[in-house]
Protein backbone atom coordinates (compact mmCIF):
# COMPACT_ATOMS: atom_id res chain seq x y z
CA UNK A 1 0.00 0.00 0.00
CA UNK A 2 1.60 3.31 -1.11
CA UNK A 3 0.22 6.59 -0.47
CA UNK A 4 1.08 9.58 2.00
CA UNK A 5 1.38 9.72 5.53
CA UNK A 6 -1.12 12.21 7.40
CA UNK A 7 -1.44 13.60 10.81
CA UNK A 8 -4.73 15.12 11.74
CA UNK A 9 -5.36 17.10 15.00
CA UNK A 10 -8.53 17.99 16.32
CA UNK A 11 -10.45 15.26 14.17
CA UNK A 12 -13.53 15.20 16.95
CA UNK A 13 -14.69 18.98 16.06
CA UNK A 14 -17.17 20.36 13.12
CA UNK A 15 -14.62 20.43 10.15
CA UNK A 16 -12.29 17.19 11.62
CA UNK A 17 -14.39 14.54 11.79
CA UNK A 18 -15.48 15.44 7.98
CA UNK A 19 -11.55 15.29 7.68
CA UNK A 20 -10.95 12.09 9.15
CA UNK A 21 -13.22 10.44 7.50
CA UNK A 22 -12.13 11.81 3.91
CA UNK A 23 -8.37 10.75 4.90
CA UNK A 24 -9.31 7.32 5.54
CA UNK A 25 -11.70 6.81 2.28
CA UNK A 26 -8.80 8.55 -0.23
CA UNK A 27 -6.61 6.02 -1.25
CA UNK A 28 -3.90 9.25 -2.13
CA UNK A 29 -3.29 8.16 2.24
CA UNK A 30 -1.90 5.18 3.40
CA UNK A 31 -1.11 6.17 6.69
CA UNK A 32 -3.75 8.43 9.21
CA UNK A 33 -2.97 9.30 12.37
CA UNK A 34 -5.31 11.17 15.04
CA UNK A 35 -3.69 11.96 18.02
CA UNK A 36 -5.38 14.49 20.29
CA UNK A 37 -6.77 14.97 24.11
CA UNK A 38 -10.11 12.59 22.71
CA UNK A 39 -10.22 10.14 19.45
CA UNK A 40 -12.73 9.01 17.52
CA UNK A 41 -15.23 6.10 18.50
CA UNK A 42 -14.32 3.34 16.79
CA UNK A 43 -18.28 2.47 15.66
CA UNK A 44 -18.04 6.32 14.23
CA UNK A 45 -15.22 4.89 11.61
CA UNK A 46 -17.50 4.12 8.66
CA UNK A 47 -14.07 3.30 6.22
CA UNK A 48 -10.07 2.61 6.15
CA UNK A 49 -9.71 1.48 10.30
CA UNK A 50 -6.67 -0.45 9.00
CA UNK A 51 -4.48 2.29 8.25
CA UNK A 52 -5.94 4.97 11.48
CA UNK A 53 -3.11 5.25 13.78
CA UNK A 54 -5.12 6.45 17.32
CA UNK A 55 -3.41 7.93 20.23
CA UNK A 56 -4.94 10.26 23.36
CA UNK A 57 -2.17 12.35 24.10
CA UNK A 58 -1.68 14.89 26.64
CA UNK A 59 -0.56 18.75 25.13
CA UNK A 60 1.43 19.75 28.50
CA UNK A 61 3.67 16.62 27.78
CA UNK A 62 4.09 16.69 24.13
CA UNK A 63 7.46 15.26 24.48
CA UNK A 64 5.81 12.02 25.30
CA UNK A 65 3.08 12.35 22.41
CA UNK A 66 5.21 10.26 20.05
CA UNK A 67 4.13 13.18 17.36
CA UNK A 68 8.06 13.27 15.85
CA UNK A 69 8.16 9.81 15.25
CA UNK A 70 5.37 10.04 13.01
CA UNK A 71 7.26 11.50 10.67
CA UNK A 72 4.23 12.45 9.22
CA UNK A 73 3.85 14.05 5.33
CA UNK A 74 1.04 16.25 5.88
CA UNK A 75 0.30 17.57 9.32
CA UNK A 76 -3.22 18.86 9.39
CA UNK A 77 -4.39 21.02 12.51
CA UNK A 78 -8.51 21.76 12.82
CA UNK A 79 -7.66 22.29 16.94
CA UNK A 80 -9.30 25.43 18.51
CA UNK A 81 -11.74 25.52 21.33
CA UNK A 82 -14.56 28.19 22.34
CA UNK A 83 -14.31 31.06 24.69
CA UNK A 84 -17.04 29.68 27.01
CA UNK A 85 -15.00 26.10 26.95
CA UNK A 86 -12.48 28.02 28.90
CA UNK A 87 -11.56 30.04 32.56
CA UNK A 88 -9.98 33.04 30.53
CA UNK A 89 -8.91 34.97 27.71
CA UNK A 90 -5.08 33.35 28.61
CA UNK A 91 -6.73 29.88 28.95
CA UNK A 92 -8.17 30.35 25.51
CA UNK A 93 -4.58 31.38 23.74
CA UNK A 94 -3.04 28.54 25.43
CA UNK A 95 -5.40 25.98 24.19
CA UNK A 96 -6.20 27.91 19.96
CA UNK A 97 -2.28 29.16 20.29
CA UNK A 98 0.26 27.31 22.76
CA UNK A 99 -1.05 23.71 22.25
CA UNK A 100 -1.16 24.35 18.22
CA UNK A 101 2.17 25.87 18.20
CA UNK A 102 3.80 23.23 20.47
CA UNK A 103 2.52 20.21 18.97
CA UNK A 104 3.47 21.47 15.68
CA UNK A 105 6.91 21.91 16.37
CA UNK A 106 6.90 18.70 18.03
CA UNK A 107 5.58 17.02 15.16
CA UNK A 108 8.11 18.42 12.82
CA UNK A 109 10.43 15.52 12.01
CA UNK A 110 13.77 15.57 12.29
CA UNK A 111 14.31 13.84 8.87
CA UNK A 112 15.54 16.77 6.50
CA UNK A 113 14.55 14.08 3.48
CA UNK A 114 10.75 14.04 4.86
CA UNK A 115 9.31 16.85 2.79
CA UNK A 116 6.17 18.24 5.09
CA UNK A 117 3.53 19.91 4.30
CA UNK A 118 1.42 21.68 7.21
CA UNK A 119 -2.08 23.13 6.86
CA UNK A 120 -3.83 24.99 9.13
CA UNK A 121 -7.51 25.74 9.76
CA UNK A 122 -7.21 29.27 10.96
CA UNK A 123 -10.19 31.85 10.48
CA UNK A 124 -12.01 34.74 8.07
CA UNK A 125 -9.92 37.86 9.67
CA UNK A 126 -6.93 36.66 11.20
CA UNK A 127 -5.15 39.65 12.14
CA UNK A 128 -2.03 39.57 15.17
CA UNK A 129 -3.01 43.42 15.63
CA UNK A 130 -6.63 42.44 16.07
CA UNK A 131 -8.64 43.76 19.35
CA UNK A 132 -10.73 41.12 18.83
CA UNK A 133 -9.36 37.82 20.74
CA UNK A 134 -10.83 35.18 18.54
CA UNK A 135 -8.84 36.63 15.52
CA UNK A 136 -6.33 38.04 17.52
CA UNK A 137 -4.95 34.24 18.42
CA UNK A 138 -5.75 32.92 15.22
CA UNK A 139 -3.62 35.58 13.75
CA UNK A 140 -0.84 35.14 15.91
CA UNK A 141 -0.95 31.26 15.24
CA UNK A 142 -0.04 31.92 11.99
CA UNK A 143 2.66 33.61 12.19
CA UNK A 144 4.19 31.21 14.65
CA UNK A 145 3.32 28.16 12.66
CA UNK A 146 4.55 30.01 9.76
CA UNK A 147 8.16 30.60 11.07
CA UNK A 148 8.39 26.66 12.39
CA UNK A 149 10.90 25.47 8.80
CA UNK A 150 8.24 23.46 7.37
CA UNK A 151 8.70 22.70 3.71
CA UNK A 152 4.97 24.33 2.70
CA UNK A 153 3.13 25.89 5.33
CA UNK A 154 -0.91 26.42 3.49
CA UNK A 155 -3.46 28.64 5.76
CA UNK A 156 -7.34 28.42 5.18
CA UNK A 157 -9.41 31.13 5.99
CA UNK A 158 -12.99 29.93 6.00
CA UNK A 159 -15.65 32.20 6.36
CA UNK A 160 -18.66 30.70 8.03
CA UNK A 161 -18.98 26.92 7.89
CA UNK A 162 -22.23 24.75 7.99
CA UNK A 163 -23.65 21.51 8.65
CA UNK A 164 -20.83 20.84 11.58
CA UNK A 165 -23.86 19.67 13.93
CA UNK A 166 -22.34 21.54 16.78
CA UNK A 167 -24.67 21.53 19.51
CA UNK A 168 -23.85 24.78 20.99
CA UNK A 169 -23.59 28.27 19.44
CA UNK A 170 -20.31 29.78 19.15
CA UNK A 171 -21.70 33.47 20.41
CA UNK A 172 -18.10 35.22 20.47
CA UNK A 173 -16.91 33.52 17.60
CA UNK A 174 -19.82 34.32 15.39
CA UNK A 175 -19.63 38.03 16.76
CA UNK A 176 -15.39 38.36 15.16
CA UNK A 177 -16.25 36.29 12.14
CA UNK A 178 -19.23 39.03 11.34
CA UNK A 179 -16.97 41.66 12.17
CA UNK A 180 -14.68 40.47 10.29
CA UNK A 181 -16.96 40.02 7.34
CA UNK A 182 -17.86 43.57 7.21
CA UNK A 183 -14.59 44.60 7.36
CA UNK A 184 -14.21 42.73 4.27
CA UNK A 185 -16.97 43.71 2.57
CA UNK A 186 -15.64 43.90 -0.77
CA UNK A 187 -14.37 40.42 -1.05
CA UNK A 188 -16.85 37.78 -1.94
CA UNK A 189 -17.35 35.65 1.42
CA UNK A 190 -20.05 32.50 1.36
CA UNK A 191 -20.85 30.20 4.00
CA UNK A 192 -19.62 26.95 3.63
CA UNK A 193 -20.09 23.12 4.35
CA UNK A 194 -17.62 21.28 6.85
CA UNK A 195 -18.09 18.23 4.50
CA UNK A 196 -17.28 20.49 1.19
CA UNK A 197 -14.70 21.96 3.25
CA UNK A 198 -13.30 18.92 4.48
CA UNK A 199 -12.44 17.81 1.07
CA UNK A 200 -10.48 20.62 0.09
CA UNK A 201 -8.27 19.95 3.13
CA UNK A 202 -8.20 16.88 1.67
CA UNK A 203 -6.56 17.69 -1.70
CA UNK A 204 -4.68 20.27 -0.54
CA UNK A 205 -2.23 17.31 1.15
CA UNK A 206 -1.55 15.92 -1.98
CA UNK A 207 -1.99 18.60 -4.48
CA UNK A 208 0.93 20.42 -5.72
CA UNK A 209 2.56 23.23 -4.85
CA UNK A 210 2.10 24.91 -7.83
CA UNK A 211 -1.49 23.63 -8.40
CA UNK A 212 -2.68 25.12 -4.96
CA UNK A 213 -0.88 28.33 -5.86
CA UNK A 214 -3.10 28.88 -9.00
Amino acid sequence: MSGKSALILGATGATGKFLLQELLKSPAYSRVGEYGRRVTPSEDITAGKEKLVQKTIDFEKLGESGLKEGNWDVVFVTLGTRRANVESNAAFEKVDREYVVNAMREAKSDDSAVGQRLVYVSAIGANPKSYLLYTRSKGLTEQELSKLGYKDTIIFRPASLTEGKRTEHRFLESIAISIANLRQSWQNTYTIPCPTFAKALKNTGVLDKATIEK
